[in-house]
């Protein structure tokens, strides 16, 4: 009869390989300030800690908060005592109430949309809010192997020893369902669908089997998993009928008003911009809102105002598309200009995120650029920088 079995941590160094940083005068563990990209949870400690001084709402088994407070966590508002939060995800209220909901239940979730819709950094923080940790993460790829989800061996041990406790090598998945906490599976729909069945008994069971040793991992309260997924890339593996259902989705949409994206990506540049210590761009909203209005004119097909069609290009344009081309064009503004973010600083990066087929999507650049870029008012400056580097 199985048996229940925690799985226990393996010295690094069994396996044949070292730490990182276990060489001479390296330092033992990096401090936020020296992470290039902190975990939520250490980036937004001081907002999480906050909120669990004045939550005195119910809370789930091993929840660091109340359902409530995750919410205002990943929403954003100020607290009885003035302490203000800041909103993590700028979207439908009810989307995150129903995300957050699912995880106090014994359904995982699936967070769905198209790529660039936030699904990783609402799973991150939902992870750091929920359990206080938001490493147990497993990051889907068309490589990604079983043992990524269920669990792997330290081969030295094993092959000195034969099967045991001391060799085997939890997954973040084992981990957190051994100690009820929540893990992560990024992109879901790429890992090889054989693989994705895994889930299915860990999922409706809440058991993982090792039948080498004839025992099993139990999840205990607390435990639940987050999915990321999306369907417009190439190279998905759909999901099997028999793992939907162990899902509860939630869809998470594209901003529905170009100052909602603005406001996204305005916030994230900021946030970018602070780690990598470039200066702030106040005079740079101009700049984002071009980005965004290019970006959602080509996206949807139509101008703004909704008197030319367009043809869409075969990128998605996604808001996080539109991060990256304006924190680039920050620090080329920062670092070979005057500091203030202008046309000529976001035209190479847009032309990039624009004209992934080079054959048709240049066509289609091309286009837009003389028929609605260059009638424009005020955006002289913009026309000229995009045609110097479309050359």
């Amino acid at each position: 009869m199985p048996v229940s079995v925690e799985p226990t941590s393996v010295d690094p160094s069994q396996n044949g390989s070292a730490p990182a940083n276990a060489e001479a005068g390296a330092p033992a563990d990096v401090t936020e300030a020296e992470a290039l990209r902190p975990h939520a949870e250490d980036a937004f400690a001081g907002e999480l800690a906050a909120l669990a001084a004045q939550d005195d709402r119910p809370r789930p088994a091993r929840w660091k908060l109340s359902p409530w407070a995750v919410a205002t966590y990943l929403l954003g508002g100020t607290l009885p005592d003035g302490t203000v939060i800041t909103p993590k995800y700028v979207g439908p209220r009810r989307i995150v109430e129903v995300a957050v909901t699912t995880l106090a239940t014994d359904r995982a979730l699936l967070l769905l949309g198209v790529p660039g819709t936030a699904k990783t950094w609402v799973s991150e923080h939902l992870a750091a809010a929920v359990s206080g940790d938001s490493t147990l993460l497993v990051q889907g790829t068309a490589g990604t192997p079983e043992e990524a989800i269920r669990y792997g061996w330290n081969y030295a041990q094993l092959l000195a020893h034969g099967p045991s406790r001391d060799a085997l090598v939890p997954s973040p998945v084992m981990r957190a369902m051994a100690d009820g906490m929540t893990a992560r599976v990024e992109e879901l729909t790429r890992i090889p669908a054989d693989v994705q069945d895994t889930l299915i008994t860990i999922l409706s069971e809440k058991t993982l089997p090792i039948p080498e040793l004839g025992q099993e991992v139990q999840a205990v309260r607390g435990f639940n998993l987050i999915a990321t997924a999306n369907d417009r890339d190439r190279g998905v593996n759909d999901l099997s009928s028999a793992l939907r259902r162990r899902f509860n989705t939630v869809v998470l949409p594209l901003p529905e008003s170009p100052e909602a994206e603005v406001d996204i990506v305005s916030r994230r540049v900021d946030q970018i911009g602070r780690s990598l210590d470039l200066p702030a761009a106040p005079e740079g909203l101009e700049e984002i809102r071009r980005v965004v209005t290019v970006f959602r004119e080509l996206r949807d097909g139509v101008t703004t105002d909704g008197r030319t069609k367009l043809k869409s290009p075969s990128g998605t344009l996604s808001t996080a598309e539109a991060i990256s081309v304006v924190t680039n064009g920050l620090a080329l503004a920062a670092h070979f200009g005057d500091g203030v973010l202008r046309p000529g600083d976001v035209a190479a990066g847009i032309l990039g995120a624009v004209v992934r087929d080079p054959a048709a999507d240049r066509v289609i650049w091309q286009e837009y650029l003389e028929t609605v870029v260059r009638e424009r008012d005020g955006w002289k400056d913009f026309y000229r920088a995009c045609r110097e580097v479309s050359v």
